[in-house]
């Protein structure tokens, strides 16, 4: 947007600055191109006056001395010939044959006509006459060529000038369109830094509100209020999961001591009973720590140093394997993953948890390879893998596929990993495996 806006500024800024040099640099062409017609003009007057008193008194002797001198000072070639076209001056080397065209228009009484206006790169000789006698009787012609060198370096000094002049007003123009536009899109970079923020996990996200118009300003503000006001319904959503979590440990814990209490007392007949009642008190006790864990996922740890992958990896990878061998699974961790990240040591072991446990539950017989390149972290299985629209939904809270409803597990896991890596800055990318099974990317934050 900033470059587009900053083109439409720009385009404008040439399109009037030519609409006004391009008038200016016509109108000093013509003005300058006019007084040399005038004044030549003038000297083919004074010329046909000398002619007319040399034809009058048949002593041409004036009008040579004066053409010769005329020529002498300004380089122009000069003719004059009488009624019968006979030649009567011939200076600067031309000759009555060389201008026999306008001599005839001359002799005729046709005007000259006008002139069209000189460019700083034109080079033919102007070639002007006048008829010599009174208007009605014409007894010869004067022609002259007169050079364009003088005026066309006139015109070309100010053409100069002119485009010197355009040039600078492009120049302020362009700095006046750059400040404008940085003035305006400022704002708007930093809503879109700000909303990018936020899509990105971060709850409170602050954009300036003393930059730009006042309608941005004022819709900055307000997305402020707006950012203030998700954080807190955020985190009255947070501590809701939390105090619940906390609060239904003791009635948990409780239940779990009656459940054990009544083992000894279960007849024959209520076994299948009481381990499928044990089963969900341990379903139910894993839903609560998950529930605990994903209302203080998005709070980015300040303890803890940043983590080692390659002992976070081999750590858990001597974890997993004895699982994963029992259910035929081939587990495989990259041969180096030297790097630190910005997650604490229990933060990135409990993200590997929660992909482990889905490789492990969900990729029966398959093989489960991880890979490190230094900046992201990759578990891949070779399983059944998800749809599209069911990569699409995995990472959201207590989703779970329809062939997976009956396996264990709560729906949390995968929204937690995203969250801890979000709360520092990281991202998670599902997608699927070719031919088939599934792949998880993990972004890791850098340690700042």
């Amino acid at each position: 947007m900033g470059k587009r806006l900053l083109l439409v500024l720009l385009t404008f800024s040439v399109l009037a600055v030519a609409g006004f040099a391009a008038p200016l640099l016509r109108a000093t062409a013509a003005e300058r191109t006019q007084q040399l017609v005038l004044a030549r003009n003038a000297d083919l007057d004074r010329f046909a006056g000398l002619a007319d008193h040399a034809f009058g008194t048949g002593d041409a002797t004036v009008l040579r001395a004066e053409a010769r001198r005329y020529t002498d000072l300004y380089g122009e070639p000069l003719v004059v010939v009488d009624a019968a076209r006979a030649p009567v001056v011939e200076t600067g080397g031309a000759r009555a044959a060389d201008v026999a065209g306008p001599i005839d228009k001359a002799l005729r009484n046709e005007p000259a006509g006008a002139v069209q206006w000189l460019r700083p790169w034109s080079r033919e000789q102007l070639v002007r006459y006048r008829p010599v006698g009174d208007g009605t009787r014409v007894t010869g012609a004067v022609v002259m060529e007169a050079s364009v060198r003088r005026a066309t370096s006139d015109i070309a000094g100010y053409w100069a000038l002119i485009a010197a002049g355009a040039l600078t007003a492009l120049v302020v123009c362009g700095l006046l369109a750059l400040v404008l536009s940085r003035w305006v899109l400022r704002p708007l970079a930093d809503l879109g830094s700000g909303v990018r923020a936020i899509s990105a996990g971060s709850r409170r996200s602050r954009v300036p509100a003393d930059a730009g118009p006042p309608e941005l300003r004022e819709l900055a503000v307000s997305f402020n209020r707006m950012s203030e006001a998700v954080a807190e319904a955020d985190e009255r959503q947070r501590r809701l999961v939390a105090d619940a979590s906390h609060q239904l440990r003791n009635p948990m814990a409780a239940l779990r001591l009656r459940v054990d209490a009544l083992e000894r007392r279960i007849t024959p007949d209520g076994e299948q009973t009481y381990r499928s009642t044990v089963g969900e008190v341990d379903r139910l006790e894993a839903l609560l720590d998950r529930l605990l864990a994903l209302a203080t996922a998005d709070q980015a740890s300040e303890s803890g140093e940043p983590a080692d992958v390659a002992a976070v990896i081999d750590d858990r990878v001597r974890a997993w394997r004895p699982a994963a061998e029992d259910a035929g699974i081939s587990l495989s961790a990259p041969d180096s993953a030297s790097g630190r990240t910005a997650l604490s040591t229990e933060e990135l072991t409990q993200v590997l948890d929660v992909l482990l446990d889905n490789a492990v539950k969900y990729a029966v017989g398959a093989s489960v390879e991880m890979a490190w390149d230094g900046r992201s972290l990759t578990v891949a299985d070779t399983g059944p893998g998800l749809s599209d629209e069911e990569i699409s939904l995995a990472a959201q809270r207590f989703w779970r596929a329809d062939h997976h409803r009956g396996s264990r597990g709560s729906g949390l896991g995968l929204a937690i990993a995203g969250q801890l890596l979000a709360a520092h800055g990281g991202e998670m990318r599902i997608a699927r495996t070719e031919p088939h099974g599934l792949s998880v990317h993990l972004d890791l934050p850098e340690v700042r």
